[in-house]
């Protein structure tokens, strides 16, 4: 976040070319689903995935970018690590993506 020129107590999200990159281990990202929308004046798909990390602490928040390969996904959703409340066991953290084409 960087300070927001129109408003001098707000901050807004800075440029991707200026953001810290992490590299995140024992991560892959599976496929969810995708649903093409049309209008009169447009066409695009937006492709959901889901994001998997074995390490339930992570780095990862709402607003951030994740790649992989030559896609850029958007974290938009609040990511969850679930805890099973009776043994504790806490399998993956699950952090839904999405991307637009078109």
């Amino acid at each position: 976040m960087v300070p927001d020129p129109y408003n001098p107590d707000g901050t807004v999200p800075g440029a991707w070319s200026d953001a810290d990159t992490i590299e995140l281990e024992d991560a892959f990202i599976a496929s969810s689903s995708s649903a093409a929308t049309q209008d009169a004046t447009r066409s695009q798909v937006l492709q959901s995935k889901s994001l998997y990390l074995t390490e339930p602490t992570a780095d990862v928040a709402t607003g951030d970018r994740i790649r992989a390969g030559g896609a850029a996904f958007y974290v938009n959703e609040i990511p969850e690590a679930d805890v099973n409340p009776f043994t504790g066991w806490q399998p993956a953290k699950e952090i839904p993506l999405d991307r637009t084409l078109g």
